[in-house]
């Protein structure tokens, strides 16, 4: 088994949830539009984190040159 570094594995979960609450959205999971709501904030979240990590590992790689 081959050792993924921190980051990529935190991404890949991110990434994981983001898009199930975007497929639960597509699919019209929502009950209500509050229900709704919470969802897409879930999303706004998780997109703005996983910038967030993004935009550090960018900055650790700079630094490391």
């Amino acid at each position: 088994m081959t050792e993924q570094p921190l980051f990529e594995v935190f991404q890949k979960n991110i990434r994981d949830r983001l898009n199930e609450t975007a497929d639960a959205i597509a699919t019209g999971s929502a009950q209500n539009f509050a229900e709704y709501q919470k969802m897409v904030g879930i999303i706004e979240g998780l997109a703005l984190a996983e910038r967030e990590l993004l935009d550090l590992v960018e900055a650790l790689k700079k630094g490391q040159e």
